[in-house]
């Protein structure tokens, strides 16, 4: 008797464990529904079209509650895979690194599509024997030349866009040599160097990458964005000029 209350006792709690993990598994779903397509019926259950090749027994269980939210997620984009063309597949990247920029990050890459490089300098401190560390990353003038609300923030806005693949950084560019000795005298710049003992600074530049210029003309809204910068206060309900 003992031993059946005891189980008796335990029961409730492996029934809220198991709630938990239902609760968990509906928020992955969903979570997921909204990272691969924003505007798609994702149900709950996903159906699976996939050559049974890429699942096994353990991956997912068809129409049932059972599904596991990575799986049925990753499933789904390699069904998405197979029934795109190269015009579908193109969208659907673009759709993709769009829902990532920031709208600072996006005034930045309009800049940079119309071909201009700009500086970039990292702040670096020689720590002995050859060895430095890095204190900051991509500071550049693109950002205040793109009018960004948080200019403290460009350094992460260049670091991101250039992950997205929308910039490529090179070399030190010769002939923005003024630009770069503006670029020292900037805040962030200059709160990075202090107290360094030995800072050094490492002079790249950052320019439109093909896959951002190809982005650009896709997503371009025109000069119609212009007039939103200017009026603020408008609704938006404007035909862009192409």
């Amino acid at each position: 008797m003992r031993a059946g209350s005891a189980l008796g006792r335990r029961l409730p709690g492996a029934h809220a464990a198991q709630a938990g993990m239902r609760s968990f598994e509906r928020k992955a779903i969903d979570q997921l529904r909204r990272r691969l397509d924003p505007t798609a019926a994702y149900p709950a259950t996903v159906a699976i079209s996939t050559p049974k090749a890429l699942l096994t027994d353990a991956t997912i269980t068809v129409g049932t509650g059972a599904s596991h939210p990575l799986r049925a997620g990753m499933a789904e984009l390699l069904r998405r895979s197979t029934a795109s063309d190269a015009e579908t597949a193109r969208e659907q990247l673009y759709a993709l690194i769009l829902r990532q920029l920031a709208p600072d990050e996006a005034r930045m890459v309009s800049l940079l599509v119309t071909g201009s490089a700009f500086p970039v300098i990292d702040v670096v401190e020689r720590t002995g024997f050859g060895a430095a560390r890095a204190v900051l990353y991509n500071a550049s003038t693109l950002g205040k030349a793109a009018g960004v609300s948080l200019p403290d923030h460009v350094p992460a806005y260049v670091t991101r866009i250039v992950a997205l693949g929308l910039a490529l950084l090179g070399p030190e560019d010769a002939a923005l040599s003024t630009e770069y000795e503006i670029l020292l005298t900037d805040e962030t710049v200059r709160e990075a160097q202090r107290g360094l003992s030995r800072p050094r600074f490492v002079r790249r530049s950052v320019r439109i990458s093909s896959l951002g210029a190809q982005f650009w003309a896709a997503c371009d809204p025109g000069d119609g964005w212009r007039y939103l910068t200017e009026n603020p206060a408008s609704t938006g309900n404007i035909t862009p000029v192409t």
